[in-house]
């Protein structure tokens, strides 16, 4: 039996392959989406025109605004939690408006679960930002590439929180808050922190979303600057596995309530981010790419890699798509859609 999907931020970047994938299965869906990020309404386009207008339902509305969520809360059996301000550099910038959509807009969106009537499951997207600059953590540098000295499979969920810069802090605010309606409301709630997430559909731009944006900008012959090094390390994770880890725990909710997971593509799936992946890039493209070369960004962890053996032992999910499979897979597809860029 169909179930009823409300998807927060359903027409982003996630948040469209997996409102594509739940369409192809017959469930019933809601997209709740302001609209104001780069590439909404071409999703959405895409969306109608493979699936048909009718196929989901669109409330374009905001999740600062309570009383929508709560209204369209109470058809849901799962919300999937997507919506948000999503980059380190604007949070900096504008520290209200990100705890506001953030923090509040999480807040809003607990409530409105709680508050439903329905028990409804609810995933919420967070971040590995919010363990912070990791300064205390050993790292090596080796050719093209730094390393953990400690931690061969990654940072597991038992790390130390430390939210570092707004984004961190408003980030780290609703994923305290949606693993605690669980213990105390005993609301459904599961955590994903996740790792670099990268795929199709996906409008990159400098200061979010770095795998896209550099396959973009290499296409489109678009000036590319490098902060730091180039050998900053991160764990990359296809978008169709994300969708499957999404997958997974609502199906095993019974263990996956409560429960907080680091999701990414874990210490078999990594690249670092200049010196690995532009060689690869160049590859691709057929011809070098110049590159500008920028000051370390606050906060910016020399390697993040996440312990994603909770997953595997709990839900019994692992990514299948590998690294260079999925950059090529995103190269193909920006390089056929250079019209929507």
């Amino acid at each position: 039996m169909p179930r009823n999907y409300l998807i927060t931020g359903g027409a982003g970047f996630i948040g469209s392959n997996y409102v594509a994938r739940l369409l192809q299965r017959g469930e019933q869906v809601i997209v709740y989406d302001n609209l104001s990020r780069a590439g909404a309404v071409r999703n959405l386009a895409w969306l109608r025109k493979t699936y048909g207008e009718s196929s989901f339902r669109l409330v374009q509305a905001d999740v600062r605004d309570s009383q929508s969520l709560q209204e369209v809360a109470q058809e849901a059996d799962v919300i999937v939690h997507l919506a948000g301000q999503v980059a380190v550099t604007t949070s900096v910038v504008d520290p209200r408006t990100d705890f506001e959509i953030n923090a509040a807009g999480t807040f809003n969106i607990l409530e409105a679960a709680r508050l439903s009537g329905r028990d409804p499951i609810v995933i919420y997207a967070s971040t590995n930002k919010v363990y912070g600059g990791m300064e205390e953590v050993k790292v090596k540098e080796l050719e093209s590439r730094y390393a953990y000295v400690d931690y061969p499979f990654g940072i597991p969920e038992t790390f130390g929180l430390d939210f570092h810069s707004p984004y961190g802090c408003s980030k780290g605010c609703g994923d305290q808050y949606t693993r605690d309606y669980a213990r105390i409301y005993g609301l459904r709630t599961v955590v994903m922190r996740q790792s670099c997430i990268y795929g199709t559909r996906q409008f990159g731009i400098e200061d979010q979303g770095w795998v896209a944006w550099f396959v973009i900008a290499a296409v489109k012959r678009l000036p590319i600057t490098i902060y730091g090094d180039g050998k900053q390390v991160r764990d990359i994770l296809f978008v169709e596995d994300l969708c499957d880890v999404y997958d997974l725990a609502i199906e095993h909710i019974d263990l996956a309530a409560g429960q907080v997971f680091n999701i990414g593509g874990g210490a078999d799936f990594t690249i670092s981010v200049w010196e690995e992946f532009g060689p690869l890039l160049e590859k691709l493209l057929g011809e070098s790419i110049p590159v500008k070369r920028g000051d370390w960004r606050p906060g910016d962890q020399r390697v993040f890699i996440s312990d994603i053996r909770k997953a595997q032992e709990v839900l019994g999910w692992k990514p299948k798509v590998g690294v260079k499979e999925g950059i090529q897979r995103l190269f193909e597809w920006v390089k056929t859609n250079q019209d929507l860029f």
